[in-house]
């Protein structure tokens, strides 16, 4: 049976977010109150890419940020409105994008994965 009352929601201020971010989250930032990070991408093909992938999270955890889209970037932000500020779900969040968006079989010892060829012809995401 689950319990009809909410579990008690912790908000983070502005330092408490910034040192979780330090530790869990050095490509992100804080930017009025929320948290953001920008992937820059290649273009207009690696722009949706990263978008569907956010989008596909997003609506798993039924969680949804801000996006802001441009031809060479996607700008992500997340709070927790209903909460009034930065919560576990935001951070949460920012990690799994942070980890889909930025996975590079390549990089992993003993990955049967190639991974995208180092050309420009086949880029769609600018690494950090």
């Amino acid at each position: 049976m689950t319990s009809s009352h909410p579990s008690p929601v912790t908000v983070y201020d502005e330092p408490q977010a910034a040192a979780r971010l330090q530790q869990e989250l050095p490509h992100w930032s804080l930017a009025q109150g929320q948290l953001q990070r920008v992937f820059k991408t290649a273009g207009w093909k690696g722009t949706l890419m990263v978008v569907n992938a956010i989008g596909h999270l997003a609506e798993l955890a039924w969680h949804h940020p801000d996006l802001l889209v441009s031809y060479p970037s996607v700008t992500v932000r997340l709070t927790t409105h209903d909460a009034g500020g930065l919560t576990d779900k935001d951070f949460e969040l920012a990690r799994q994008i942070e980890a889909v968006v930025m996975w590079r079989p390549q990089r992993e010892p003993g990955s049967a994965l190639e991974g995208t060829p180092d050309d420009p012809r086949y880029a769609y995401l600018i690494s950090d």
